[in-house]
């Protein structure tokens, strides 16, 4: 069974939207692609939410939002409960934020990183585990309750 990646994004994360999913796809991924499909202007919250639903209901998924700052979706998903979005513009920031955070879903900031880095940080962060251990305390009183 394939591993499925959920990703959402606005118009200005769709260039490297599309690039993501290529790579994802190239490398045996089943992309769930929640859009948007196109450079013209839409709201982010419309294709973050999808995903942060998605990842929400299947505990070990990990998932993919972009938009033009990375900001306005990474918000938006980190409403839902059982979210724990990294905004990450670095590896080693992907790095960590699976590491130490335990992050279920990588937002990107389309408008400030390369394509090259942002397959770059979506390989570290589905390839890096969580640590657990100190970090789990900590992991556990992120959600409010």
């Amino acid at each position: 069974m394939k591993k499925v990646v959920p990703i959402g994004c606005d118009h200005a994360g769709f260039e490297l939207k599309e690039k993501v999913v290529a790579h994802l796809t190239a490398k045996g991924y089943e992309v769930k692609d929640f859009g948007t499909y196109s450079t013209e202007s839409i709201d982010y919250p419309d294709y973050g939410h999808p995903v942060a639903e998605m990842v929400e209901s299947n505990a070990d998924m990990l998932g993919i939002v972009i938009c033009g700052s990375g900001n306005g979706i990474n918000m938006t998903v980190n409403k839902h409960q059982g979210i724990r979005s990294a905004l990450c513009w670095t590896k080693e920031i992907a790095s960590l934020a699976r590491q130490h955070n335990d992050a279920n879903i990588i937002a990107l900031p389309a408008r400030f990183i390369t394509i090259e880095e942002g397959l770059e940080m979506i390989d570290i962060f589905f390839s890096t585990a969580f640590e657990a251990g100190r970090h789990q305390n900590r992991v556990n009183k992120i959600a409010c309750k």
